[in-house]
């Protein structure tokens, strides 16, 4: 651990604001999926910064994870509940991801609602079944897998219309995606181990581009930071 003073300038504004339940725009690289993603920290989650991340991005709004947290829960990526399933059906096969042009494995895990939401999709219900998962999150700390399954079972119901991803073990060291960046991002600001992201999407039909992307978090007040500074700064943090 270090201090965040060791961090670099924009990684001690993202995190602060973090820490204030604000949104920050993470921008991954160039030459990668060259996107920005409006993140929240999970455990701050509300109907006001879903409604946000909903219409000011406009891509999927998705839920990440620490590896950690994946395992104590038992929850899989996608993939590999697809590859279990391939004999049973024959187009899961056909359809394995081997060619993502910047990723060598997606991290989709299942999707959940609250058990105690209606439809699941609205801004009020996504804000419930986020801002409860990082409560069970926090709840199980320290629990046995089996006690763990059973409360996360007893909260949310699958399938649902939040998607969790789970990021990849060492986080930016193993992949550098925005799962792993906006994750890495709340785990050094010391909160629960999962950020909340989603895609800005332009009316282009494209992404937005990073210089409308920046000029959005400067209007708004919000941090923009680059996946670059992250990766430094989790290099650092993590030693």
């Amino acid at each position: 651990m270090v201090p965040d003073s060791e961090l670099g300038a924009s990684v001690q504004e993202a995190i602060e604001a973090l820490k204030r339940g604000e949104v920050v725009c993470v921008y991954d690289a160039d030459g990668r999926e060259e996107e920005t993603d409006l993140t929240i920290a999970s455990q701050f989650a509300t109907e006001e910064k879903i409604r946000q991340l909903r219409k000011d991005g406009g891509g999927l709004v998705c839920t990440t994870m620490t590896p950690a947290i994946a395992d104590r829960f038992g929850i899989p990526f996608l993939v590999d509940i697809y590859a279990k399933a391939i004999d049973d059906y024959p187009i899961l096969k056909a359809m394995v991801p081997n060619d993502i042009p910047y990723d060598a494995k997606s991290s989709f895990a299942v999707t959940v609602n609250a058990r105690d939401t209606f439809t699941g999709i609205t801004d009020i219900d996504r804000a419930n079944t986020i801002a409860s998962f990082a409560k069970v999150i926090e709840e199980t700390v320290g629990w046995e897998q089996p006690q763990s399954i059973e409360k996360f079972g007893s909260v949310f119901r699958c399938p649902g219309h939040v998607h969790l991803l789970v990021a990849h073990e060492g986080l930016t060291k193993t992949r550098q995606g925005h799962t792993e960046l906006c994750t890495a991002l709340v785990v050094m600001a010391g909160l629960v181990g999962s950020a909340t992201i989603c895609e800005m999407m332009s009316d282009t039909g494209k992404a937005r581009d990073k210089a409308s992307a920046e000029s959005y978090a400067n209007e708004r007040g919000h941090v923009f930071i680059s996946g670059k500074d992250i990766i430094d700064a989790w290099e650092t943090w993590s030693e």
